[in-house]
Parts: C-alpha cells; structure tokens; sequence
C-alpha cells in the first residue's frame, strides 16, 4: 500500500488533503521554473491516488467529495493570472490524463475535467494537445469503467480539431483511429441500460461536428478528402450506437437523427449506402491518403450504412433528417435487380451480427421482403451474377441463421420467405451454387432440411 493510500483512508479530513496539495503544487511551481519537471510525477501521483480511492469506493461518500475538492482546486490553481506559461505547458503534459480520470464519478467532476483540458486548449499549442490527448484516449491505464474519462478526452479533441492551424487533414487521419479503437472498447464496457452511453456518444458527434467545421474551410480535393473521412467515420458511430441501444430500439433514436444529419452533407444517400456504392466511393477517396491499417478502425461503416437506411425505414424522422425518400429506394431496388442484389449483400452485415437487436433484424428482413415482393424486374441474362455470389451467399447463411436462432414464430416465417425470395431472384446456375454453399456450411441437420426445404419450394415456383 503506498503512503499517499495510507494518508487518505486513516486522514480523510478535506481540509488536510487540500493542504498537501498546495504544498505539492507550490513544490512543483518552483521546480518547473527552476528547469526541474521531475516534481510533476509526484503531483500526479498524488491525484491519482485520490482518483483510484473514489473509483474503487463508489458508495464512499467522504472518497467522492475528497475527490471533487481536490479536481477543483486543481482548476482553480490553473485559473490563477499569475501562474507562469512555463508550469502550463509543463503541467499539459500530464493533467488532462489524470484529470480525466475523475470525470467518471459525477457529472459536477465531468464539468470541471473539461474545464482543465479546455483551459490547456486554450493556453498550449493545439498540435501538442492534439497528441497529448491522444495519448492519453490511447492509454492503457485508463479507468476500469472508462465511458467518462473518455468522454472527457473526446470533448477536448473536438475543440482541438477547430484549433489546428495547418496539416489539418493528416493530423485528423492520426487521430480518428485512435478515438474510433477506444470508443469500440470503450462501449464493450457499457451495460444494456447504461446511460453514459448517452453522454458518450454526445460527444462522438461532437467530434463529427468538428469535422464538419474544419471541412467547412478548404475547398477542392482537401474538401473531399474531409467529406469522405467524416461519411466514414459517421457510419462507424452509427453501428456503434445501434450496437449499443439496450433493449429497446428508440433508446438510440435521438443519436440516430443527429448522426444521419451528416449523411447529406457528406453526399452520402440512402439508395448509394444500402447498395454500398457510396460506401466504397468514400473508402476509395481515403484509402489513398491513409496507412495501410487505417481501415480496421472502420471495420463497421458498412454496418452502419445498412443500419442508416433500416432506421430511416423504421422512423419517418431519421429519413426526413438523412434527406433520404425511401419511397424512391424502395422503388429503385425493386426495378433494379444488380441494385437489389447489392441490397441483399449490405443487409447481410445486420443479419450476421450478434450485436444487433433482433428488432433491428425484423425491420431488416421486413425491408428484404419489401424490395423483393415478386413485382420488380429479374434478370434478362445480360448481368453476369456472378459476382456478386460470394455476397448472396453469405447473405443467404445469414438469413437462415435468423431463421435458426430468432425468438419468435413471425420472425422465424418472414425470414423464411425472405430466403425463399432471395434464391428465386437469382438466377438457376447461381441458385444452386448459393444452395451448394449453405449446404457444405451447415451445422445441423434441421438447417439442411430446412435450406433443401427452401430450395425445393423454389425449384417448383421459378423457371
């Protein structure tokens, strides 16, 4: 057990804690201005001890108001007119890390936490803050439950994004990996009914905001660049938020209209991101400016590009904010027999989930069955099909996993004739290829009978 442990828990008196933190404070000043920063470890020191004492004792009144006292005082030190640059910048190094960490006990210690980081914002240089901050997402220190101390990072890099002065985009492409990685993990952390998932995800589109401002400057092949980066890193958040909506599919909708606001901005439409094409129009703009594992951060924007239009289909209000007439996509996939193949291959990434609700999953196949109600055109044996099978199967297998594995009987039934319908609008060669395939990757005998079932049913009603 360290000394500073043992100090709180046999003197928690507030008064003495905030004593030894201006005496550390004073310490430090002076070292710094004395050219010595090695006394900044023993003040962090300090703070996290009081930090991981509140965390660790969540029911621990005195922990908790010893911990928003000493946050406090910190803020007021570094308000002070008189404290020097020098112990500012010496001070950034470390304090929006460690002052992040209380952000998780209340929303007062959130409101303070971002008043530090904002105050190092202001008064630092934005590109040390920029990888200050990204260090500090990044760390693997973080608190156990996180969703607060990231939060409060988060917000600090929204503000940053608007103060960069130059190399904007090649700053940003460093940058959105790393909150992307740790707001995926840090949502792993979240229970079914937590609400910091609220705050958290606020401030993930407040990061897309600032996108949007700092691509509100430039102009030309820069500004594509921009658009493209914010489409996909929209799309992400997207799946994120519908990964994470608990029970109950309206607990996401508020974030689910904010983010599909972006989607006009980013000319991103709901016919070009159900079928994909805007989704690999955006990923080839980047691909070209970014590292060769830079996309693994975006593992889910076609995820989130099925689940845009699902939502919009669900709710008027998301379509009407997506700019999206799924009056005209419904049209389009069902005249358009490569558009609705493409279709099919996009809602397999929803049917496959295990993250995604099963309400979602019913409006999916709901969408399924609309865009293939038997009234739209088939092939005329000029498009080749074939490349889009390795697509329609793995859609396929997804829908018989639905049928599998869903929790009620109508879903069960829909899935069925969505799956019947998928195979009747593929032609026979690729039919029996498709049939080929979910037989050789079944893994029950009731899967097989049922996919031979299927089969059979279509065989005897498609040419």
């Amino acid at each position: 057990m360290s000394a500073e442990t043992t100090q709180l828990r046999e003197s928690p008196s507030i008064h003495r804690l905030v004593l030894r933190l201006q005496e550390i404070l004073c310490s430090c000043s002076k070292s710094i201005e004395g050219g010595d920063g090695s006394s900044v470890s023993e003040l962090v020191d300090f703070l996290e001890t009081v930090s991981g004492s509140a965390l660790e004792n969540p029911e621990d009144e005195v922990a908790q108001n010893n911990a928003l006292e000493i946050l406090s005082e910190i803020q007021t030190f570094l308000l002070s007119a008189t404290l020097d640059q020098e112990v500012i910048d010496a001070l950034s190094f470390e304090l929006p890390k460690v002052a992040s960490k209380f952000a998780g006990l209340s929303s007062r210690c959130l409101e303070i936490a971002d008043g530090i980081i904002d105050h190092f914002i202001a008064k630092c240089s934005p590109r040390d803050m920029l990888s200050i901050l990204c260090g500090a997402l990044s760390a693997t220190d973080r608190p156990i439950y996180s969703s607060g101390y990231v939060a409060s990072i988060l917000r600090g890099l929204s503000k940053v994004f608007i103060s960069l002065q130059r190399r904007h985009f090649e700053q940003m492409k460093v940058a959105i990996p790393i909150i992307l990685n740790v707001l995926k993990a840090a949502c792993s952390e979240l229970g079914d009914e937590d609400t910091e998932d609220l705050n958290l995800f606020h401030r993930a589109i407040g990061i897309a905001d600032s996108i949007r401002a700092v691509c509100a400057k430039f102009e030309g092949r820069i500004n594509e660049k921009f658009h493209a980066l914010l489409g996909l890193y929209v799309l992400q958040v997207m799946a994120l938020v519908s990964f994470s909506a608990g029970h109950k599919v309206s607990n996401c909708l508020p974030l689910v209209s904010q983010l599909s606001n972006f989607l006009p901005y980013c000319d991103l439409s709901y016919l070009g991101l159900i079928t994909g094409s805007d989704v690999d129009a955006a990923t080839n703009i980047i691909i070209e400016e970014v590292e060769d594992d830079f996309m693994s951060c975006l593992s889910y924007v076609k995820h989130g590009a099925s689940l845009s239009v699902i939502w919009g289909y669900i709710y008027d209000d998301v379509a009407q904010a997506a700019g999206g007439d799924m009056s005209f996509v419904r049209g389009e996939l069902q005249s358009n027999q490569t558009n609705r193949w493409q279709a099919v291959g996009m809602l397999k990434h929803i049917l496959a989930s295990t993250d995604v609700l099963w309400e979602l999953k019913k409006h999916a196949i709901n969408f399924l069955l609309c865009i293939t109600n038997g009234n739209g055109t088939r092939n005329d044996g000029l498009t080749d099909c074939s490349i889009f099978l390795p697509s329609l199967c793995a859609a396929s297998q997804a829908i018989t996993k639905v049928i599998i594995y869903a929790p009620n009987t109508e879903l069960r039934k829909n899935a069925y004739e969505a799956l019947k319908r998928v195979l009747a609008d593929t032609p026979t060669s690729e039919r029996f290829d498709i049939l080929t395939a979910l037989l050789t990757t079944s893994d029950s005998s009731s899967m097989i009978l049922l996919e031979v079932s299927c089969t059979w049913k279509v065989c005897r009603e498609c040419p």
